[in-house]
C-alpha cells in the first residue's frame, strides 16, 4: 500500500510539472521548456513514452543532454532516498533503441 502511494504521488508530481511547463510556454511567469523536461523526468520513471521522449532530447540537443544528465542523477539520487524503486514488480525497462514498433511478416 505505501509503494502505491509513493507511485501515485510520482506520477501527481510529473504531470504537475509537465502541465505547468505546458502553461509555461504561454505564460511569460514560467520557465515552460524547463518544467517540460523536469516533469518528462520525473514520469520516465514509469512511463516508457517519457523515456522516450527524453531520449531523442538528449539526441537533438547534446549540449543540453549533459545538463539534464547531471540533474537526473541528483534526481534519481533523491528518488531512492526517499525509497521510490523503479518498476519492483517487474525488469528495468531496455533502452530506447529497443522499443522498435513490431515488423508485420508477409505471409
Amino acid at each position: 500500500m505505501k509503494q502505491r502511494i509513493k507511485r501515485w504521488l510520482v506520477l501527481a508530481v510529473g504531470w504537475a510539472f509537465l502541465l505547468l511547463g505546458i502553461a509555461g510556454l504561454f505564460l511569460p511567469i514560467l520557465q515552460g521548456v524547463l518544467f517540460i523536461l523536469i516533469g518528462l523526468m520525473i514520469l520516465s520513471t514509469e512511463y516508457v513514452w517519457a523515456h522516450r521522449v527524453l531520449h531523442r532530447t538528449k539526441e537533438r540537443f547534446p549540449r543540453l543532454a549533459q545538463m539534464f544528465d547531471r540533474a537526473e542523477t541528483r534526481a534519481r539520487e533523491w528518488l531512492h532516498k526517499f525509497g521510490h524503486r523503479r518498476h519492483k514488480a517487474g525488469p528495468k525497462p531496455a533502452p530506447c533503441e529497443e522499443y522498435a514498433p513490431p515488423q508485420s511478416e508477409k505471409s
